[in-house]
């Protein structure tokens, strides 16, 4: 049984067994039609929704390659996930790290940790930390994968399953997006998908260590995340083509 705090329990008893069945299949349909679009890669932050995604390409023997961000500033557990998902699906994850002197600069102007003065540094971190190096880990895909979803989050509420990244000219799927947090967990216990420890401790949506917190009962998955903001900024600027229903009015 796979539990969470007392606000985010879920066991595959509670969850719907025709629903997990429809929504696997579609998500295996997906992925297969995803891989035969050219050289395509999930980008993976280790979470579970990452890791359900993970368990169906190398279940299905799909060519779709993984990679993570290597923030230098992720959970301890985080990392210890990289080599424990390596060794359960014969896979290599493709680490991409900040660029040394970009992330000196960083710290000269905003300080190690000045990401919670103004939400100006907190974006530069993740500028230099996240978003430079995505550039250089999607150099040379057709498309590549995520593990968003809408309930996540006020920004991702109207996310699409497909869309154009015109930050990259590639296209993005989001082949979770109608899952729910429910949906994740009853896959990863149907399917024994080894979970990031951070999972049980009451972090539903995982990022760097310093910037991430578990939720509090009653509170939203993205309430840990930079929880020193407001709702309607909670991105890092890797998903530029989310908007919230105020942006969009």
């Amino acid at each position: 049984m796979i539990l969470l705090d007392q606000t985010h329990k879920a066991t595959s008893q509670a969850h719907d067994p025709e629903r997990l069945v429809t929504l696997t299949s579609r998500l295996e349909a997906s992925l297969r039609a995803i891989s035969a679009q050219g050289r395509v890669a999930l980008a993976s932050s280790l979470s579970a929704e990452d890791m359900v995604l993970t368990d169906v390409i190398a279940r299905l023997g799909l060519n779709i390659e993984v990679f993570t961000l290597q923030t230098g500033r992720l959970h301890p557990d985080t990392v210890a996930m990289i080599a424990r998902t390596e060794s359960r699906y014969g896979l290599t994850i493709h680490q991409f790290e900040p660029e040394a002197t970009a992330l000196a600069d960083f710290v000269s102007t905003f300080g190690l940790n000045g990401f919670y003065e103004s939400l100006e540094a907190r974006k530069a971190c993740c500028g230099v930390r996240k978003l430079e190096p995505l550039g250089r880990a999607l150099s040379g895909y057709d498309a590549w994968i995520t593990g968003q979803r809408r309930d996540q989050a006020l920004t991702r509420d109207r996310l699409e399953e497909r869309e154009q990244d015109t930050a990259h000219d590639l296209v993005k799927y989001n082949p979770l997006a109608a899952w729910n947090w429910a949906d994740i967990l009853a896959y990863a216990e149907q399917f024994q998908v080894p979970l990031n420890p951070l999972h049980a401790r009451g972090y539903v949506s995982i990022g760097c260590d310093p910037c991430t917190r578990a939720i509090r009962p009653g509170e939203h998955a993205r309430d840990g995340r930079w929880w020193w903001e407001n709702a309607d900024t909670k991105e890092c600027g890797l998903h530029q083509n989310n908007q919230n229903k105020e942006t969009i009015a």
